[in-house]
């Protein structure tokens, strides 16, 4: 082997001498068939051999790693003289190499036979002529090729395979060790680069001062940078130099020549053109001119749209964008290589078909009846320019013939350029869609008007089996469908019926919970009620503590019927009072919250009791230690809920902590308002007594019908009634009964058994409507004191009852409209809860009277108060009273209120009550009549205007004549004189104080004026209270923000004066509170009203006493 050289050409001539090494060892072995053969000799080759091709191929890769190489130029030609590849091949048929100086003479002969002879006539391109040159292929010159550089690149991953599989040489297998970088434990956080500067902070803020200089880095960062920054003001002028905005004229073209397409300059595509700027210098007429392509002949302007992807548009954007042209190209003469062909041969090199083919500025053809017309010659130009990419764009023609078929549709117009856009988007993604496809369609209007036609689809060459499939499906849709909406159905009702079960089952539970929790409560109540009695008589005479819990435990039908329920709740401001008994402190529980300007209301009236006992103004005193005023915070937590204030009072477990912790270590019980069940819970967790019956017998004998037993036992004269009525007929029958015995009796109520404040109350005036009740009143004449008999009856009970029904659907009415709208209505409730007949008074001057007592737990009646009502809404709810009553002999009063209260204890009844009464004169015996109509065994609003009336006047009532006396005014010590003849001693002080009293007041108006300017107005009218003499006006405030409640009490020394401030106080605040045109809503003119009559025959009486 020779040495080796630094040159390429070498490599092959060693590898040659290395296969002549293996082919003369390979021939001796052969050749020795018939002989012996010397292994040692053999193996000395092999090992020569061997060495000799590993100390040549370390040299090689030695060499070649420290050489430096480039890659071949692209455009340089394959095999070119200069440099010559020559690879060595084995001649497997002959069994020896080839020559490389032949191999090189047939490669660059066949070379050059692929390069086509210019014809004589100089024809630019000749046709191709295929010549089959002998030696090895272009796939056997390539995998050489490739072998070739395998062996000569030491890096590549086939070099030690490529020369242990052809060559026999096993190189040794070297690892490359790579340095692992070390593995921070932390990463690095920070900046990699330094901070640029910025406008100081002085510059910032003081916009005066003259600006840093800007260095030489700084400016290298360019002017956006340096504005950004600050360096450079944002409103600084910057002038550019030089500008890179240049003027220029604009040329004007003329109108024929505007429209003129510019001259075509031909641009040669072929890799072998050399342009050489010699010869640009040649005439362009001596040059050989390229033929227009015969479809463009008219436009020698042509566009070229790449295939990119950058180019492609949705088919969205193809309906109202053309395909833009991405590429245009210009013709140019092509000059001759005479330099690299000769001056003789001046043929241009060939090209491919495809360069010389220039599109049509717009490609269209015709699809008629589903069939594309492929023979028209737009169709074969639209072929030739769209041949690369020919295969995606005959699928999309195929889904548009498919469309076109199924829908009928006779001929459509093809946009090529938009179909060949819409083939390359859909090429590798999903199918077209309608939309898709349609946005090609040149005729799209018409095309989709077609489209659009019902049964259109169904017109097609399968339109039959089309619709046949369409009726199928449509109806296993349906019938499936029906199906699934029964299953639905039935899942639907499953789960419901379970749901309910599942509810049901647990409310069962709840319901045997809580009824053993009420029954657990109830035996605590009265396990605590015992107690109480037994201690009863200790409690008074010691200190404790009444927590009053003015709550109104009716039915939810009730509750949800009365506006503003908290308000109605709160009207009892005055159990305050209670803190009058020096041994008693009070835990008022308000059912709405009240604001700061009404806590220093009472704070102040409360204060007065110093002052009211020793009649010294200034001396007052302050008794907030004495009474606490605590809001349930379950207020906020059910503002829409009309619930009663137990109920809100038990869902506060802040507000009973607080109430504990107060009546810790001292006698305690709870004053409530109408019993509820709740009041048991709240009385079970502060584990103090209640002072009132049970809850149910509580609300038995508070019905209408249930006080018609305890005034039956109790032996009181009642009203001719009837009563626990729940039937048509009963009601029919009762009344005609009642009618019959009572002819005198002009009007008849209906009574619900739940009525409270008069609400459930209807009326039928009988006696005018009846057509044989004037034959009845002859018969009653006729049989006289015998008509009691139920056989002198029974004519009159006949007639009267066949009537009764009609009158009753004609002329009956209910008193409060607005809850029960007509009669109808009304029997329904009448009916579906029961109640009572009962009848008004015979007689035009009625009054009615409320007694409030106290059944103590020890059995002990005590009657607290008693007053006249004062009516304003209707006559059978009591608006007000007037204390103490003047209507009844005190005797006769207190007799009926002990037989009432001895019933009452006998039922277990404990606690306040208050019994109505009705009295009036009988025409017959000219005799005073007392009938009991109501009772409440509840804490009533009398009751507790009353205490208020004690608190700021020191009075007491005197039971036995029914008058409230006050302490006399101090005596002023005067010089004795000496008395005249004749001269009587000054008349001692009037004592003796009446009182009107309401919780009812209603003005809407009073919502516009402040509490404080309210008072300030009382003051300027003369309406206040005057604490020496023990008379006046005082308010109580119920309502802290809507301000359009209100309660008033007005003492005076006499009746009529007492009546008369009253109604004058409401004249003065109701002119100066309305406008002419702003009257609001009040029940001030009615109560006034009421009043006046009052007055009125209070002066009757009066004049009459005088004159007896």
């Amino acid at each position: 082997m020779t040495e080796f050289e630094a040159r390429p050409e070498e490599v092959g001539q060693i590898l040659l001498k290395v296969q002549d090494d293996i082919r003369v060892l390979r021939e001796q072995i052969a050749n020795n068939k018939g002989g012996t053969i010397s292994i040692q000799d053999l193996e000395s080759a092999l090992v020569k051999t061997e060495e000799g091709l590993q100390a040549k191929t370390e040299q090689v890769i030695n060499q070649y790693n420290n050489q430096v190489r480039t890659l071949p130029n692209q455009e340089a030609s394959r095999f070119d003289n200069n440099v010559v590849a020559i690879e060595t091949t084995w001649d497997m048929r002959n069994q020896k190499s080839a020559d490389p100086r032949k191999i090189s003479a047939h490669i660059l002969g066949r070379e050059r036979m692929r390069q086509p002879q210019a014809s004589r006539n100089n024809a630019l391109l000749p046709k191709r002529q295929s010549v089959q040159m002998p030696g090895p292929t272009p796939g056997q010159q390539t995998k050489h090729m490739l072998t070739l550089r395998a062996v000569l690149d030491p890096q590549s991953n086939m070099n030690r395979q490529t020369l242990n599989a052809n060559f026999g040489i096993q190189l040794p297998l070297i690892n490359s060790k790579q340095t692992s970088k070390p593995a921070y434990s932390k990463p690095i956080i920070g900046s990699t680069i330094e901070p640029l500067a910025v406008l100081p902070k002085a510059n910032r803020v003081d916009a005066q001062l003259a600006p840093p200089p800007i260095t030489e880095e700084d400016a290298r960062k360019g002017i956006m940078s340096l504005i950004e920054r600050g360096l450079i003001p944002p409103a600084a002028q910057l002038t550019l130099d030089p500008s890179p905005v240049r003027n220029r004229i604009a040329p004007l073209h003329e109108p024929q020549v505007r429209h003129r397409p510019p001259q075509t300059e031909a641009v040669s595509l072929l890799s072998g053109v050399k342009l050489d700027p010699a010869t640009m210098k040649h005439d362009a007429s001596k040059m050989p001119a390229v033929p227009p392509h015969p479809k463009s002949a008219s436009s020698s302007i042509t566009e070229t749209r790449t295939p990119s992807a950058k180019t492609r548009v949705t088919s969205s954007s193809l309906r109202q964008v053309k395909t833009p042209a991405t590429l245009k190209t210009y013709e140019m003469p092509i000059q001759p290589l005479e330099a690299y062909y000769g001056p003789k041969n001046r043929e241009p090199p060939p090209t491919t078909p495809a360069s010389g083919d220039f599109k049509q500025l717009s490609h269209r053809f015709a699809i008629q009846n589903g069939r594309t017309r492929d023979s028209s010659s737009e169709f074969i130009a639209f072929k030739q320019h769209y041949c690369l990419t020919w295969g995606s764009i005959v699928t999309m023609i195929k889904h548009i013939e498919k469309m076109l078929t199924s829908y009928a549709v006779p001929v459509a117009f093809v946009n090529g350029d938009r179909l060949a856009d819409l083939a390359m988007e859909f090429e590798l993604e999903r199918p077209p869609t309608e939309d898709d496809l349609l946005t090609v369609i040149i005729n799209r209007e018409d095309v989709e008007a077609l489209i659009g036609r019902p049964g259109r689809r169904f017109k097609g060459p399968r339109g039959k089996d089309l619709a046949a499939t369409r009726i199928q499906s449509s109806w296993r849709m349906f019938k499936d469908r029906s199906e699934y909406l029964e299953y639905r159905r039935r899942k639907w009702a499953s789960g419901v019926i379970a749901i309910s079960w599942i509810m049901h089952v647990k409310m069962s539970k709840v319901k045997v919970k809580l009824k053993v929790s009420r029954e657990e409560h109830l035996e605590n109540f009265r396990r605590r009620a015992r107690k109480l009695a037994m201690s009863w008589d200790r409690i008074k005479q010691h200190r404790r503590t009444v927590i009053h819990i003015p709550s109104l435990g009716l039915s939810q039908d009730i509750r949800d019927s009365i506006n503003e329920f908290g308000i109605r709740q709160n009207t009892q401001m005055a159990r305050l009072c209670d803190i009058r008994d020096p041994n008693v402190d009070v835990i008022f529980v308000s059912p709405v919250p009240l604001s700061e300007e009404t806590l220093q209301y009472y704070s102040k009236l409360l204060g007065l009791k110093s002052a009211v006992e020793s009649g010294v103004v200034e001396d007052q005193c302050d008794m907030g230690e004495k009474y606490k005023i605590i809001v349930p915070e379950a207020i906020k937590s059910f503002p829409a809920h009309r619930m009663c204030l137990s109920t809100l009072l038990k869902y506060s477990p802040r507000t009973l902590k607080r109430i504990k912790h107060l009546i810790k270590g001292c006698d305690a019980y709870i004053v409530t308002g109408v019993p509820h069940k709740d009041d048991l819970s709240v009385a079970d967790y502060l584990d103090v007594p209640i002072l009132s019956p049970e809850p149910e017998v509580a609300h038995l004998y508070s019905t209408k019908s249930g006080c018609k037993r305890v005034f039956a036992s109790a032996g009181v004269e009642v009203p001719p009634s009837e009563f626990d009525v729940y039937s048509i007929g009963q009601l029919h029958e009762c009344l005609a009964q009642l009618v019959t015995e009572n002819l005198t009796v002009k009007r008849w109520l209906f009574k619900l058994d739940d009525c409270y404040d008069g609400r459930g109350i209807g009326y039928c005036d009988i006696a005018e409507h009846l057509e044989c009740y004037q034959w009845a009143l002859k018969e009653s004449r006729r049989y006289g004191e015998k008509w009691n008999k139920k056989w002198a009856q029974e004519a009159a009970y006949i007639k009267i009852h066949a009537e009764i029904a009609d009158v009753l659907a004609k002329y009956a009415r209910p008193v409060h409209e607005e809850l029960y709208e007509d009669w109808s209505k009304f029997l329904d409730a009448f009916l579906s809860q029961g109640g009572v007949i009962e009848a008004t008074p015979p007689s035009d001057s009625i009054t009615s009277l409320t007694v409030d007592m106290l059944i103590e737990p020890t059995g002990r009646a005590n009657v607290l108060c008693m007053g006249d009502q004062i009516h304003a809404e209707t006559p059978f709810s009591c608006w007000g009273v007037s204390m103490p009553q003047s209507s009844v002999e005190p005797d006769v009063l207190n007799a009926v209120c002990k037989k009432v209260a001895e019933a009452c204890k006998s039922r277990g009844i404990i606690g306040y009550l208050s019994v109505d009464f009705v009295t009036f004169i009988d025409s017959k015996t000219n005799d005073q009549k007392l009938w009991a109509l109501d009772l409440s065994l509840h804490y009533s609003d009398s009751l507790a205007m009353f205490q208020l009336m004690s608190y700021v006047s020191n009075g007491k009532l005197d039971l036995s004549t029914h008058t409230f006396n006050v302490p006399p005014p101090p005596q002023v010590q005067k010089k004795r004189r000496r008395r005249l003849a004749g001269q009587d001693d000054e008349p001692p002080p009037n004592t003796s104080r009446y009182a009107v009293m309401s919780t009812r007041l209603l003005h809407t108006n009073l919502a516009v004026v402040h509490y404080s300017v309210f008072f300030q107005m009382c003051r300027a009218h003369g309406i206040g209270y005057d604490i020496k003499e023990k008379q006046g006006t005082v308010f109580t405030l119920l309502d802290s923000f809507n301000r359009e409640h209100l309660g008033m009490l007005t003492i005076g020394d006499n009746l009529q004066g007492a009546l008369a401030t009253f109604a004058r106080n409401m004249s003065v605040i109701h002119q100066e509170i309305s406008a002419p045109n702003m009257q609001g809503e009040t029940n001030f003119k009615l109560a006034i009203t009421d009043i006046e009559s009052i007055l009125g025959t209070t002066v009757e009486n009066a004049e009459d006493t005088e004159a007896e």
